[in-house]
């Protein structure tokens, strides 16, 4: 529940902080244009990944913006469970049946901030995403809002968020402290890579706060220098 996102029960603690930090990396991340749309992803489960991407979308309509969260995770949604939406109808019905996203995009607690969720899962995730109308749901979002962040399922375990990544301007890797493996990181972006996929930069998560990488933004920062 929104509770239990920092950025909107606590915007002036210092993880909120490192949110706005990481949303101001993210406006100055390509100097020749706009980024209006981001998949989020990691390298595999249970490393926080839907949680990154709520907090920071919650900073950036805090900021004044109007965001969309797009739940692409087909096989294991949780972005409407931790905003206590339903999931009855959502993306899915919008691929596969003859809808409109707005009769299913939903309002937020937070002001600019709106949500098209899973919706049921399907038998061919990978298949629905790689459609021409998923294309043109991703080309019309970007019109009406300022900013699109999708969430999309690890990288190693399904094809998904290289099919997304293709199809916005950028990729954001979510990792966690002390479980994501260097193996599992080289991998996630050379599949990546093999698409074309423009990343943008490593989020590091459950950092503990002593650690000299404790704030999202610092690491983010170094991504960029050791990558120049």
């Amino acid at each position: 529940m929104l509770k239990n996102l920092i950025t909107f029960k606590n915007p002036k603690s210092r993880a909120a902080e490192a949110f706005r930090t990481l949303r101001t990396n993210l406006q100055f991340s390509n100097l020749d244009a706009s980024v209006k749309s981001i998949v989020v992803t990691s390298s595999g489960p249970s490393e926080g990944k839907s949680t990154i991407l709520i907090n920071l979308a919650i900073t950036i309509a805090q900021s004044g913006k109007k965001v969309i969260i797009v739940d692409c995770d087909l096989r294991k949604s949780t972005v409407h469970k931790k905003l206590g939406l339903p999931n009855s109808e959502g993306l899915t019905n919008l691929l596969i049946q003859d809808k409109k996203f707005e009769e299913l995009i939903l309002p937020t607690n937070v002001p600019n901030l709106f949500v098209l969720t899973s919706g049921p899962t399907p038998p061919n995730p990978a298949e629905l995403l790689g459609t021409k109308k998923m294309k043109a749901l991703l080309s019309e979002l970007n019109k009406v809002f300022d900013m699109v962040l999708i969430d999309a399922p690890p990288v190693i375990a399904v094809t998904d968020a290289q099919i997304l990544s293709t199809l916005v301007d950028g990729t954001m890797i979510v990792t966690s402290y002390g479980t994501t493996e260097k193996f599992g990181l080289a991998k996630t972006k050379e599949l990546l890579d093999k698409v074309g996929a423009k990343i943008l930069g490593v989020v590091i998560n459950k950092v503990p706060e002593k650690s000299e990488h404790y704030y999202y933004g610092r690491y983010y920062e170094n991504y960029y220098k050791s990558n120049e």
